[in-house]
């Protein structure tokens, strides 16, 4: 089938392309390369430089007409959006509610979105948080994240149309952007195997649920495949202290890098886990790959560049 897949040359997105093209499906990239590379696009997939938010986007759904949207383009940056809010609604509401209106209008009859799983909960009453979880979001990142689901549904009411949420914990693995806020596994591999040292934000006791990526490739995969409608964790519902992660990567990378503690980031979490029972009940699916295999595929390939 057709699928046009936004930020199509992004961390996430890329992966995704090429499961879907090695699939046998039809793929149409649309990507501003702000974050994305074009190192990092499929060659069998169609390709479109657009803006999510610019009205070039019409243009691309008339011509295109895909049977499924999977919305991955986004601010994905906590720091940036507690400093610019007005940027982060403009790029995660807006440029949503943007390719959301051309789907339907053009006749795409399902939607995948990426969504977040720790920053639409804030801090967690339980551990792991299923999605039935209170939604607390500490910063304008998560407020956006949550809007977008609510904007799907509105659709799903108004129009029909099939709309999957996919809450992602902290995604990581090859590809990931060592240079931006997010993404602290591959900023931290960057500046050890360079030789620098990184910074741990706050005590380094905060905990995330660290996901590889080829595991939220076959949530996609699964959502894709299935009957499914509404809202899934994507995550392993194990905690991970940074301290732990640092260690970890200090003894793959060989590093000599000791614990250096820097400010805590307005608008993060302290502790963030989720269950995601619903998706393997429902779905099928089950995260394959450890943190220890992944921290490892994702240091050779950071050794590699």
């Amino acid at each position: 089938m057709k699928i046009l897949v936004t930020g199509g040359a992004g961390f996430i997105g890329s992966h995704l392309v090429d499961r879907l093209v090695q699939e046998g499906h039809e793929v149409v990239v649309v990507d501003d390369l702000s974050t994305g590379k074009r190192r990092n696009l499929n060659r069998a997939a169609e390709f479109y430089k657009r803006d999510v938010q610019g009205s070039r986007m019409e243009g691309v759904f008339r011509r295109e007409r895909p049977v499924v949207l999977i919305h991955l383009a986004a601010q994905m940056n906590i720091r940036r959006s507690v400093e610019d809010p007005l940027f982060d609604a403009q790029v995660n509401i807006l440029g949503t509610l943007n390719v959301l209106d051309h789907a339907v209008r053009y006749g795409t009859r399902k939607v995948i979105f990426a969504s977040s799983g720790g920053a639409i909960y804030g801090e967690q009453d339980v551990f792991p948080a299923p999605e039935s979880h209170a939604t607390r979001p500490l910063s304008p990142y998560g407020i956006s994240k949550l809007t977008g689901e609510y904007y799907l549904a509105y659709y799903q009411r108004v129009s029909g149309i099939q709309h999957v949420s996919l809450r992602f914990s902290n995604v990581f693995g090859p590809r990931q952007d060592p240079y931006g806020e997010a993404g602290v596994v591959a900023i931290f591999t960057q500046k050890m195997l360079a030789g620098e040292q990184p910074i741990i934000n706050g005590n380094g006791r905060q905990t995330r649920d660290f996901i590889y990526v080829d595991d939220v490739v076959e949530a996609h995969m699964a959502a894709l495949g299935k009957d499914a409608q509404g809202v899934y964790n994507v995550g392993t519902a194990h905690e991970t202290p940074i301290n732990e992660l640092f260690g970890k990567l200090v003894d793959l990378t060989k590093s000599g890098c000791k614990q250096l503690y820097g400010p805590a980031r307005k608008g993060e979490q302290a502790r963030s886990v989720v269950d995601a029972s619903k998706l393997r009940q429902e779905l099928g699916w089950e995260p394959r790959v450890s943190l220890d295999e992944g921290l490892a595929r994702t240091v050779e390939y950071f050794r590699a560049l």
